[in-house]
C-alpha cells in the first residue's frame, strides 16, 4: 500500500496530504543518491537564525551493517518488529547551545522542521519514511558517543514500500485503516487561548 491519501476539510497539497508513516517495508536497499537527496532536503530546511542545529546519523544497512544493527538494537522491540526490513534507519539529534554557548530553545523546533523536510522529500521521491519516539535514547547515546549538548531526538526508518500483507494482523489492520486527526478547532485556536479557530 504506497497510497494513502489524509481525508482533509480543506484540499492541501498533494505532498502533505499524501505523506503517513507505514510500517510495511520491502528489502530493497535505498540508492546513494535518494539518500544524499532527502539529506540535502534536510539541509534546507528554515531555522532560528540560520542555526541549522540539526545533526542526522545514517545508518545504511547495505553500507555498514555493524553499525546499522546497533542502531537497530537501541529501538523498542515493537518497532523492531516491524523494522525489520526497513533497509535504513536515521536519527534525528540537534545541539542544545548557540555557538556563544546560550541554550538554543529552538533546536529541537528547527530539528523536527528539517525532519519533515526529509520525510516529506523521501515521499516526494516514493519511498516510504516513519519518524519513531520508540527506542532507547541512552542506549544510543552510549552506543554512539554523542556529545552531552546534543538532544538524541526522533529516529527514521526509511525504506521502499512493502506487502501490507506480510504485517502481523493487527499492524495489517492499522496500515489499512482510515487516517484521523484531531478537528481543526481543537489545534487551532482564534485570538484567544482555547478559543477554536
Amino acid at each position: 500500500m504506497t497510497n494513502k491519501p489524509a481525508p482533509t476539510d480543506v484540499p492541501i497539497h498533494e505532498l502533505i496530504a499524501g505523506r503517513w508513516s507505514p510500517r510495511a517495508y520491502s528489502n530493497e536497499p535505498i540508492s546513494r543518491e535518494q539518500l544524499r537527496t532527502v539529506l540535502e532536503a534536510a539541509r534546507w530546511a528554515p531555522s532560528s537564525y540560520n542555526l541549522q542545529p540539526w545533526r542526522f546519523l545514517v545508518f545504511d544497512r547495505t553500507a555498514n551493517e555493524v553499525a546499522f544493527k546497533k542502531a537497530f538494537d537501541t529501538l523498542v522491540p515493537f518497532n523492531q518488529g516491524w523494522n525489520g526490513n526497513a533497509p535504513v534507519l536515521i536519527c534525528v539529534t540537534a545541539h542544545t547551545l548557540t555557538p556563544k554557548g546560550e541554550v538554543n530553545r529552538c533546536a529541537p523546533y528547527d530539528a523536527g522542521a528539517a525532519a519533515l523536510s526529509l520525510v516529506l522529500q523521501a515521499h516526494a521521491l516514493g519511498l516510504a519514511a516513519h519518524q519513531m519516539s520508540g527506542f532507547d535514547v541512552k542506549a544510543f547515546r552510549k552506543a554512539f558517543a554523542v556529545p552531552d549538548d546534543v538532544e538524541v531526538i526522533a529516529m527514521i526508518s526509511l525504506g521502499h514500500y512493502g506487502d501490507v500483507d506480510k504485517l502481523d494482523p493487527v499492524l495489517r489492520e492499522r496500515e489499512k485503516s482510515v487516517r484521523t486527526r484531531a478537528p481543526l478547532g481543537d489545534v487551532a485556536f482564534a485570538g484567544a487561548w482555547n478559543k477554536a479557530f
